[in-house]
């Protein structure tokens, strides 16, 4: 093999134009798919830890039966037993306790049906992004009274703005009659429409005396000490919880808009794949006048008797050599890029900030994602694009008999 290597670094430095363009075409061509694919996996990450971040949390404790019949029924009577078990649990970093109703809400102007929650408002900065998505007024503190947080959408419908009075009507956690008056405090805007639409937030205190709720809760929000251990905490939690309770990771309580992401993974990936299916044939057509620019001096090479297979393997060598040269460029080009964007996420301004809240982002900075063994995948993909690409025109020149080879014009 040696003799052949020999010869194909030969014909590489005999011809620099032609193994610059080479090595740039696999050079380019990776830089831009290592990098393209950190960007969208970046992306898709950024708006699952957006929307677990908004509010759902990363580890929801409920009631089992909460999720198929959010009712009185369903919730958690005894919350301070629970949370004295997440106290203990040292891989545990914040935890609080909320309540979910739904209540009819009424202005002046108009009434309507909207969702209700006690919250503790210090924890809340912590567990969600719920005061990052003020829109206007100011967000809820410890003992606020009948001061609310409310959805723009929600305010835009009941006609109401900051310091204006509503009143809202709904059912005690012990199934009493409960009504008061809430003065309008602070207006959020997540992107999220039907969250914006119908929630609105008070303090627990203020909830748990009008509500009768004072030991109970609908969900326990549990913030991981390492967010990426969110599953295997979930799992640990639920060994240490009363029966009739269950712990579920973002992943589980998600689901949907998981296999959301999954499925635009996938079709980004498919447009990827059309996108280099494209590079391939330009590699390929390059690599065919390359090569078809070389019928006599392989003409010769037959003609003094060298085999077929031996023209095959040197020519395959040469590809190797500047397909791993360029590969190798292109993908230490696009891990840095890839690495930087990491660190230094995108950030598009606060002029954009509106327009990405619409989408259901809190901030307008877009990390990549620096995974090494994708990088590396997409490296090895861009290198089989490239010899694959050689074998036609091999064949194709492999198919001239010698006399023909050195006559060719």
């Amino acid at each position: 093999m040696r003799p052949y290597l020999k010869a194909a670094l030969k014909n590489i430095k005999s011809n620099r134009s032609r193994t610059v363009v080479t090595v740039l075409l696999s050079a380019v061509a990776t830089t831009v798919l290592v990098f393209s694919t950190a960007l969208m996996d970046g992306e898709h990450k950024a708006l699952l830890k957006s929307a677990v971040e908004l509010y759902p949390g990363y580890i929801q404790i409920t009631h089992e039966g909460f999720k198929e019949s959010p009712s009185m029924d369903n919730i958690i009577g005894d919350s301070s037993r629970v949370l004295k078990t997440l106290e203990k649990n040292k891989a545990v970093k914040e935890f609080s306790a909320r309540f979910e109703t739904f209540v009819l809400f009424s202005s002046d102007e108009k009434s309507l049906g909207g969702m209700l929650c006690g919250i503790e408002p210090e924890k809340e900065k912590l567990l969600s992004k719920l005061e990052n998505s003020l829109l206007k007024g100011s967000y809820l503190e410890k003992g606020d009274g009948n001061n609310v947080y409310m959805g723009s959408e929600l305010s835009k419908s009941l006609k109401v703005d900051i310091g204006d009075k509503l009143s809202f009507i709904g059912s005690g956690a012990d199934y009493s009659f409960t009504a008061d008056n809430l003065v309008v405090k602070g207006i959020f805007q997540t992107g999220l429409f039907d969250f914006d639409s119908s929630s609105a937030f008070v303090s627990k205190s203020y909830f748990d005396t009008m509500f009768a709720s004072g030991n109970k809760s609908t969900h326990i929000i549990v913030l991981p000490a390492v967010k990426e251990d969110a599953f295997k905490l979930s799992g640990g939690i639920n060994k240490t919880l009363p029966k009739e309770t269950i712990s579920q990771s973002w992943n589980e309580s998600m689901e949907s808009l998981v296999k959301a992401m999954e499925l635009d993974s996938m079709f980004g990936y498919i447009t990827l794949g059309v996108f280099f299916i494209v590079i391939f044939f330009v590699i390929l057509i390059y690599t065919f006048i390359s090569i078809y620019a070389r019928v006599k001096e392989i003409g010769v090479l037959r003609a003094i008797g060298t085999g077929r297979r031996q023209i095959t393997v040197m020519l395959l060598f040469e590809s190797s050599v500047l397909s791993f040269a360029g590969v190798l460029i292109g993908g230490i080009a696009g891990a840095y890029l890839a690495y930087y964007f990491n660190i230094n996420p995108l950030d598009f301004g606060k002029e954009f900030d509106e327009q990405f809240k619409q989408y259901g982002f809190v901030n307008t900075k877009l990390p990549t994602d620096f995974n090494p063994l994708n990088i590396l995948r997409d490296m090895v993909v861009i290198y089989v694009l490239c010899i694959l690409s050689t074998l036609y025109p091999i064949i194709k020149i492999n198919a001239f008999k010698p006399v023909e080879a050195m006559n060719h014009v």
